[in-house]
């Protein structure tokens, strides 16, 4: 209900021949799946499970953080994080009261920590001849998220339009002869996608691989380029890129929800903060109407159209 709608993407440069392998398994001397297994090496799993508002942010932080290590960025600020991960949300974030601060807003990350997980990770990624070569998001702020959905009339569409654009890029950035292999976690309870790719990619030509209960696969060719994309189930608990992905969003999601916090506590430091979601989120506006009725904001920046 309050805070953006993020969607990440993660891609890897892997060897035809370790393509259907489990990433977890090849990298195990850097990574777990599982809390219990870490034995101080990198979470990275579902988001789900690597955040609790109990446990914290530790997990996220340092999975998205040594990723970016991996590719030679850097930051340490919520306003360097965005503008590593999806810079193309920072003009819209400036019109938003509590976001104005996010320079000096500080991750708290411990960099020495950071740099040692990411040249574990790197090695281990070297050893398997496997690169991490993107992590990108695309921020779907609340002001434009509702323009969207406005101007479509279908929340389905707007969220599918921002993963076509991480499939966009991918596939520009892929060179000729390349095989192409992208993984969607699977959006509700849809099967099938022909249509919204064939409106998304006209110029490519399309093969249906599946569709059943589990995995929806396409193969599209066009431009001397040619992508398989398969929309699976549960994905970002069986795939290690997916994973990274879905704790991207979540991080950068729970940065800015705390932003929100911030921002509204300012006005009345006894505020009880909120995550953002259906129930706590109207507990949260019923909080504002009754502590704050003077302050004003624009609700359509606030609150998600449903």
């Amino acid at each position: 209900m309050l805070g953006p709608l993020v969607i990440s993407s993660a891609s890897f440069l892997v060897p035809d021949d370790l393509l259907t392998s489990d990433m977890w398994r090849l990298l195990k001397n850097s990574v777990a799946k599982r809390r219990r297994l870490l034995a101080g090496r990198l979470l990275i799993t579902d988001s789900k499970k690597a955040y609790s508002r109990k446990t914290g942010l530790g997990h996220l932080r340092k999975a998205v953080l040594t990723g970016l290590n991996c590719l030679k960025k850097h930051a340490e600020s919520k306003e360097e994080l965005l503008a590593s991960l999806c810079p193309q949300c920072f003009e819209r974030l400036g019109t938003y009261p509590w976001y104005q601060g996010l320079t000096e807003e500080r991750l708290l990350a411990n960099t020495d920590e950071i740099r040692i997980a990411g040249s574990v990770l790197e090695k281990n990624l070297a050893e398997n001849d496997i690169q991490l070569i993107d992590l990108e998001s695309r921020c779907l702020d609340v002001g434009h998220y509702n323009a969207m959905v406005a101007s479509v009339q279908n929340k389905a569409t707007v969220l599918f339009s921002a993963i076509c654009s991480l499939i966009q890029r991918a596939l520009e950035n892929a060179p000729p002869g390349q095989n192409l292999q992208i993984i969607v976690d699977r959006q509700g309870g849809r099967m099938s996608y022909r249509r919204p790719l064939q409106r998304m990619f006209p110029e490519m030509q399309l093969t249906i691989i599946t569709q059943d209960s589990a995995t929806s696969s396409y193969e599209l060719c066009g431009s001397g380029k040619t992508m398989r994309l398969h929309f699976v189930t549960k994905a970002d608990s069986r795939f290690l890129p997916v994973s990274l992905a879905s704790m991207t969003s979540k991080y950068i999601r729970e940065l800015l929800v705390d932003s929100i916090n911030r921002y509204f506590q300012k006005h009345r430091r006894t505020l009880k903060p909120t995550a953002g979601y259906w129930q706590d989120g109207q507990r949260f506006i019923n909080d504002l109407q009754t502590h704050l009725p003077d302050l004003q904001y624009e609700k359509d920046k606030l609150i998600r159209s449903r």
